[in-house]
């Protein structure tokens, strides 16, 4: 029986006092999907359609977007993991139907609680939503007046974090309003606890395994107070029995659409029963905090045949079929001169398959691996790979590394022969001009403005030079941070990493003196491209 059921006004309501919704009805009757056809076969009969389309002329070529070779694994940014058959027929089905999401998230809940081997389970999207959501159940449980007093009135309104376990995805914490609280030992654990702590966060990683603040002993320390632990499980497998609630842990968050290859916006979050049920109270389709993280009925299905497949796959026979892709992939270069390789093995759960990195002297080659990822990249098919090094015209010594993970038969002779050509048949690479004469003077304080594509930054920066080499402080308009770069005549570089809440901002300024002035472009890594100019102060 679900708990959730509400009686709403509905967009449809709404629709028929507007009158839309009889003139949708006549533009249905017309439309030959109105015979449902699919409805009325069997339910053995519905098949996925035939894949349209080839890697060169697809859905996404006609948009003008280039598919990838992924060569990198699973990231967001590039999609994230190739959905199972499985996944892709269970979110097909599922379309045809409708379902009251409260009873269906009541089965699902039961059976990924069985299959993992935890009391119970929520599909999420994603399992940054799991964090939010997790953290909002240990703030307000099912109480809907603490829910609907979100993020403004909070009575557990503290996550404790340990220092080694802050990340960008803790910002799934941060999003709710909670004050994040660090710890750096069991002591200051101890010592932070109190009514104001709604849930302890840890990031599985190495750190995490070991030590005064491993996840055992936070477990064992907040269970003195009886106090909710969340592990971040996101890219690791799913193992049963789970060892992060065999150390203790409350709730595990996982996504769906790495490991697991589920729909890529989907995601796990197993554990307590009654928080796995708090945090799905708060999501939606109830008009609590969590509204915006609405799950459907297709990625709720795919995300539940996922984890079903997951238990049923040979895992052994895919590490061994990664590792095959990889040495042909070793096979098809390592005859070139200076070439060596080696195999990098994962450290834990996460992203477990063997990498490849090929080692070569670009002084030989005539091409870096920065140089040959970019050209990767740019190449048809394009293929992306994880990660390049070397550069001109002083860090020559070069290497590419490939990881197989979600790689299909047949892109191994794909990136083997890229690579093997770049090597063999680089082309012209110069190294990059340096600009000769005296070199600006930029000593002193700078005032600078940053226009960003919506909106304009102030920062100051303070600049010490000797000679061509530049450092300094960068003091943004919340952080600050050291800088440091070159200037060559007129021509200045500076770069920063600054520390944020959880992560780090790179910037990359690059642009031109001119006397009291100077202007150009600075990269933000994944935050894009900006433009600036500065005045000395």
């Amino acid at each position: 029986m679900s708990l959730f059921r509400t009686t709403r006004w509905s967009r449809r309501e709404v629709l028929k006092q507007s009158g839309i919704i009889s003139a949708l009805g006549a533009a249905s009757a017309a439309s030959p999907l109105a015979a449902n056809a699919f409805m009325q076969a069997d339910a053995a009969t519905h098949k996925l359609p035939a894949r349209s389309g080839t890697s060169s002329d697809n859905l996404f070529t006609s948009i003008g977007v280039r598919p990838i070779v992924n060569g990198h694994g699973t990231f967001t940014i590039i999609s994230g993991s190739r959905s199972l058959p499985q996944v892709k027929q269970a979110m097909y089905d599922a379309s045809f139907y409708f379902v009251h999401l409260d009873e269906l998230m009541d089965a699902v809940g039961k059976e990924l609680g069985q299959l993992t081997g935890a009391e119970w389970g929520i599909a999420t999207t994603g399992c940054e939503a799991a964090i939010a959501l997790a953290t909002i159940a240990c703030i307000a449980g099912t109480d809907p007046e603490k829910s609907q007093a979100l993020p403004y009135i909070k009575g557990r309104d503290q996550v404790i974090i340990p220092k080694h376990s802050r990340n960008p995805y803790d910002f799934g914490v941060r999003m709710t309003g909670a004050e994040v609280v660090e710890v750096d030992s069991a002591e200051e654990l101890r010592g932070k606890l109190s009514e104001r702590t709604a849930m302890i966060y840890i990031l599985s990683s190495p750190l995490a395994e070991s030590g005064p603040l491993s996840i055992p002993s936070i477990c064992a320390i907040a269970k003195e107070k009886g106090i909710p632990v969340f592990v971040d499980a996101a890219a690791e497998e799913p193992l049963v029995p789970n060892i992060h609630i065999q150390h203790g842990a409350t709730l595990v968050g996982y996504s769906g659409g790495k490991c697991m290859r589920g729909p890529q916006s989907s995601g796990m979050l197993i554990g307590q029963k009654d928080l796995c049920r708090a945090a799905y109270f708060q999501a939606a389709p109830h008009h609590n905090y969590g509204r915006a993280y609405k799950c459907s009925k297709e990625e709720i299905m795919g995300l539940l045949a996922a984890v079903r497949q997951w238990y049923k796959r040979d895992h052994a026979a895919e590490q061994r079929e990664w590792l095959s892709w990889l040495q042909f992939i070793e096979s098809r270069v390592k005859s070139v001169p200076s070439i060596t390789t080696e195999y990098l093995q994962p450290e834990d759960l996460s992203n477990r398959s063997p990498r490849l990195r090929i080692h070569w002297d670009a002084n030989v080659l005539k091409i870096t691996g920065t140089e040959m990822f970019a050209r990767l990249d740019a190449g048809t098919p394009r293929i992306l790979v994880d990660g390049g090094t070397g550069t001109r015209p002083d860090k020559m010594a070069s290497t590419l590394t490939i990881m197989p993970y979600m790689m299909d038969p047949g892109e191994e002779r794909i990136i083997a022969d890229a690579i093997y050509e770049g090597l063999t048949k680089p082309g012209k690479y110069e190294n990059p001009l340096v600009p000769a004469g005296t070199p600006a003077t930029v000593k002193g304080t700078w005032a600078v403005s940053i226009q960003y594509s919506r909106g304009m930054g102030e920062q100051h920066f303070t600049l010490d030079q000797t000679g061509n080499t530049l450092t300094g402080v960068q003091q943004g308009e919340l952080y600050k941070t050291a800088l440091q770069g070159s200037i060559h005549a007129n021509e200045i570089e500076l770069h920063s990493s600054m520390a944020v809440s959880g992560n780090s901002v790179p910037w990359n300024f690059r642009g031109t003196v001119q006397g009291n002035s100077m202007s150009g472009t600075v990269h933000l890594g994944e935050y894009g491209e900006a433009s600036w100019k500065a005045a000395r102060a």
